[in-house]
């Protein structure tokens, strides 16, 4: 299990939260009951969705208990609950209306295999939302792949990082609709315009370096590391006047079950 740190995690909010954002406005349930967010993290996004729908039940799951832990008490407990549970385990306790993903899934290596199950899960009628990001061949994980593959690094943290575990859109849409769903599937690149010294290596600490620095404890070793990768990101993603750009891939899928 990958150790999260909210505070890393939520440096760069309003850039994590806009595919959220874009994601939910293209889900057209209008009277769900019972709404999941899974992956819901330290559930700020998850709660916007009380107001979206404010008839129904919304259930935040997460597998992270610093996640979980690091969420405010919920203004209306009566409506948000937070669930601590692995993603590949959890299993509602009735129908789902509307059941949503948000950079989540690209952590499972199995879950085209799972969307069937959470298909299944769904009322009729109900959807099925996620994003996930399709950043593997951009400079920041190419260069911490061959990094962590190194010669110095592979004894150490070589294992940490995967090949790619996203399909293309048209993988989901595929999935998807051979399973008799209503299918709507696109792609966005954000350009993020980050501030500050080595913002880059700032956003991936808060997400693809989980594992890496789950691994790397002693902190001479781990400072070393980051040391090498930040180097390279520089290199790469030049900072400028106005900051440093860094291009985003996200890829969304909303699905209608009949």
């Amino acid at each position: 299990m990958t150790t999260w740190d909210p505070e890393q995690y939520l440096r760069y909010h309003d850039e994590r939260s806009r595919p959220f954002g874009e994601l939910v406005a293209r889900i057209g349930a209008t009277r769900p009951g019972y709404v999941v967010d899974m992956g819901c993290g330290t559930a700020e996004l998850t709660a916007t969705l009380l107001d979206r729908w404010p008839g129904a039940l919304v259930e935040g799951v997460d597998s992270s208990q610093e996640m979980i832990s690091a969420a405010a008490a919920p203004d209306r407990p009566d409506r948000l609950r937070l669930t601590l549970c692995d993603a590949r385990e959890w299993l509602p306790g009735r129908p789902v209306d509307v059941l949503l993903s948000n950079a989540m899934l690209q952590w499972l290596p199995e879950h085209v295999d799972l969307l069937g199950r959470w298909v299944g899960s769904l009322a009729p009628g109900a959807w099925l939302a996620f994003q996930v990001p399709g950043n593997d061949r951009s400079p920041s994980h190419v260069i911490l792949k061959e990094l962590c593959r190194s010669p110095h690094w592979r004894g150490r943290v070589g294992d940490t990082v995967r090949d790619t575990r996203v399909l293309e859109p048209e993988g989901y849409l595929e999935r998807l609709a051979g399973l008799g769903c209503a299918v709507d599937a696109w792609e966005t690149t954000y350009l993020h315009l980050l501030a500050g010294p080595d913002p880059v290596l700032e956003w991936v600490k808060g997400s693809a370096l989980r594992p890496v620095l789950d691994r790397l404890t002693a902190a001479e070793e781990r400072d070393a590391f980051l040391a090498e990768y930040a180097a390279a990101l520089r290199a790469a993603y030049p900072a400028h006047p106005y900051g440093t750009v860094l291009p985003s891939r996200r890829l969304f899928v909303v699905a209608r079950r009949p």
